[in-house]
């Protein structure tokens, strides 16, 4: 099963971070996705022709957040989105981190 078709986990107090190996095989379905150095969070930039696709794209992804019960750290401009994963309860990545930017990948592919 690819990572988008899956579903995000309830975070939790305690939950387990993944290990280097385990995020580095995940993120390499991800090419696009920036790894921090300390192994604590995704990123990704996605460009956009006008603030307007922008910001539906933020929508849309604010709605599968919600449904996923997993949110971004999100950075809106003209023509630009950030978006940006981390477990907070987890104090790193876990795979709902992963799962999201999947899940973003599609959405994206879908408004192109």
């Amino acid at each position: 099963m690819a990572l988008a078709d899956e579903h995000c986990v309830a975070s939790r107090r305690g939950m387990v971070r993944l290990g280097e190996a385990e995020i580095r095989s995940l993120i390499s379905a991800l090419p696009a996705w920036v790894l921090s150095t300390d192994h604590q969070r995704i990123e990704r930039d996605y460009r956009f022709k006008n603030f307007t696709e922008a910001l539906a794209f933020v929508n849309e992804l604010g709605a599968i957040a919600e449904s996923e019960n997993h949110h971004p750290d999100l950075a809106l401009g003209w023509g630009y989105v950030r978006v940006a994963f981390t477990t907070h309860d987890a104090g790193g990545l876990t795979r709902n981190d992963l799962i999201m930017a999947a899940k973003c990948e599609v959405l994206r592919a879908q408004a192109v």
